[in-house]
């Protein structure tokens, strides 16, 4: 069986190799890297199923590096960072990161959340979920086909909410603003009432999968933030 592979992301050269020694102990295969250009490097050649990314770092910092790896993966990414305020937890889940652990941690913590977040990724599929087809819950997206099934009977969606939902089941559990959402589906900046725009369409397609759309199971809304697909 191959193993998973892990790639630590952090200017503390102590905390990298405490990580490297901790996660090959419980059987995965860590890569390391100590700012974002050098991920960005490993990542361009290796195949890596989760990543744990410190924020304050030089050359690229780890959002920059989120939003760079987020054009072209959709991997777990775990934050790790002495940053704790609100804000940048927030910042950091609504560019792509799929949770944030905060420093000084446990590193039993560590491998807790990343247990987690690679059971919850390779059952979506993992490293093949960029290929064929998505499978969560009652609903079936076919990447090649474009074309998405609920309960095995097919959904009428128009080109763009289309565009959209494969958008977000690419990204299971990511927030994406709607100024996001606008600008990666109609390709140009946000207009005017561009959000409204947006929710209109997010609406819509919530009528067409959910069960009870005042009560989503599967697309929410994260208050003040933006939407995601949920992660089963």
């Amino acid at each position: 069986m191959n193993k998973e592979r892990i790639l630590v992301v952090d200017d503390d050269i102590d905390i990298v190799n405490t990580l490297k020694i901790q996660l090959e102990r419980e059987g995965y295969e860590v890569f390391c890297a100590y700012n974002g250009l050098e991920a960005l490097e490993i990542l361009e050649t290796n195949m890596i199923h989760l990543i744990l990314l410190d924020i304050m770092m030089p050359k690229l910092d780890g959002f920059s590096s989120i939003i760079k790896i987020r054009e072209k993966q959709n991997i777990p990414i775990l934050v790790m960072s002495a940053k704790t305020e609100e804000s940048d937890k927030i910042l950091g889940l609504s560019i792509g990161a799929d949770d944030y652990i905060s420093k000084p941690f446990q590193y039993r913590e560590v491998l807790a959340r990343v247990k987690s977040q690679l059971r919850r990724y390779m059952s979506l599929g993992g490293i093949h979920s960029a290929s064929d087809e998505i499978r969560v819950g009652r609903l079936c997206y076919d990447f090649k086909a474009h074309t998405l099934t609920a309960d095995g009977e097919p959904v009428k969606l128009t080109s763009t909410e289309t565009r959209i939902i494969e958008l977000l089941m690419r990204n299971p559990g990511r927030i994406f603003s709607a100024e996001e959402i606008y600008s990666r589906i109609w390709q140009e900046p946000i207009a005017y009432n561009g959000e409204k725009t947006v929710m209109v369409h997010i609406r819509r397609i919530r009528e067409k999968i959910e069960i009870n759309p005042g009560d989503p199971e599967y697309l929410k809304v994260v208050w003040g933030i933006g939407y995601k697909f949920e992660k089963k």
